[in-house]
């Protein structure tokens, strides 16, 4: 990203002295989907696309935002509690909101920003403005607050102006990645594990369908109730310690299947099995044999189809191609119902898979998807 064009707008806007620089970053998961309302496990690394900020005190209870990618200004004080007009402003606002709540008292600010996270392809664009913000006013105003608390400063944005109902892992992951480790996040206690990532002779790169299938919201929901149904059945049926799915065996699960709805024992299944394949990626990773990283990828994109039903004709085709061109890992990524998938492919067999694909692609649905390569690298920071 052009941090010169994000510095020269604000100069423009806003005079140039005084300046910080700050960034954040999207996101990809690994492995590890819809675990998280599940009490499970998920698998995020931070990547080489985020936010970028330029920033600087203005000494009053003024904020003044400039947005470089929407050319677009928006302004409000630290003491207003009307949203702003501008959406995009939410963010930024909500931030300030939620800090001040906490008991941090920031003062006015300049700022202009830009991004090269991609809207709507799931990798986050969101929690890392979110991020951006909250590390930058924590560090630019000594604040005090740690890492996890700006996590959830973010998820609140999203949940108070923002209105989605989001969890932790996007802010988490913008906040505390590291280049060249993904991370292991337990959702239930919040404990986080690194491990490393370092695919020599391989690219992760994401295939973008570009189509987002209207059911997603309500389909989301109907699937966390299975899930929650399922694991009361389980935990009235001999079983009281059972909290999430994440504490079901597939055993335990088996012993249940004549007590529960198909449709609910399935749902169920994907993530019981799910969390599972987490648990085998994480000793992969440590052994670096990205072989089976690839076969529990492939196996969860199996589960997500066909089991918990999240998948759609578009991924399913992308996931198809991969398999034929010998990707050692492919699979949806995010929610379901349209978006991208996530590929971990050899080098050699890179530019064939992606002409393949694009192709294939375009000849059965009438564009060609887009391609995301992505490098796992560190979370939000003060640049300059």
């Amino acid at each position: 990203m052009e941090i010169d064009i994000i510095k020269q707008q604000f100069k423009d806007k806003f005079g140039d002295h005084g300046t910080r620089v700050y960034a954040a970053p999207g996101r990809v998961n690994l492995i590890g989907e819809h675990t998280d309302y599940n009490g499970s496990f998920v698998f995020p690394g931070a990547i080489d696309k985020g936010i970028v900020a330029v920033i600087r005190a203005n000494g009053t209870n003024k904020v003044h935002t400039w947005s470089v990618d929407l050319q677009d200004y928006a302004q409000f004080t630290m003491t207003e509690t009307d949203l702003p007009a501008a959406s995009w402003a939410r963010y930024i606002f909500g931030v300030c909101r939620e800090i001040i709540k906490r008991g941090g008292s920031p003062s006015g600010f300049d700022t202009a920003f830009a991004g090269d996270v991609p809207l709507g392809a799931g990798m986050s664009s969101s929690a890392a403005l979110e991020s951006t913000y909250a590390y930058a006013l924590n560090d630019m105003f000594s604040l005090g607050f740690d890492k996890m608390e700006l996590a959830r400063i973010g998820q609140s944005t999203e949940h108070n102006y923002v209105g989605v109902k989001c969890g932790i892992m996007d802010q988490f992951i913008s906040l505390f990645g590291k280049k060249g480790h993904l991370i292991r996040l337990d959702t239930r206690s919040m404990e986080y594990q690194y491990f490393p990532f370092h695919p020599q002779g391989y690219r992760l790169v994401l295939l973008d369908t570009v189509v987002k299938h209207e059911l997603a919201s309500s389909a989301y929901n109907k699937r966390r109730e299975s899930c929650e149904n399922a694991a009361r059945t389980v935990r009235e049926n001999g079983h009281p310690h059972v909290e999430f799915l994440r504490d079901v065996t597939q055993e335990m699960l088996t012993e249940m299947k004549g007590l529960m709805p198909e449709e609910d024992f399935m749902r169920a299944l994907y993530v019981v099995q799910e969390t599972e394949r987490v648990l085998t990626v994480s000793d992969a990773l440590e052994r670096d044999d990205y072989e089976t990283v690839g076969r529990m990828m492939y196996l969860t994109h199996e589960g997500m189809s066909r089991l918990y039903e999240v998948s759609c004709e578009e991924l399913d085709f992308l996931n198809h191609i991969a398999k034929e061109c010998g990707v050692t890992g492919s699979r949806v990524m995010g929610g379901g119902f349209g978006g991208c998938t996530i590929n971990l492919v050899k080098e050699p067999l890179y530019d064939g898979f992606l002409a393949q694909a694009k192709d294939q692609f375009a000849r059965k649905f009438g564009h060609q998807p887009k391609v995301y390569d992505v490098v796992i690298s560190d979370g939000a920071r003060r640049i300059s």
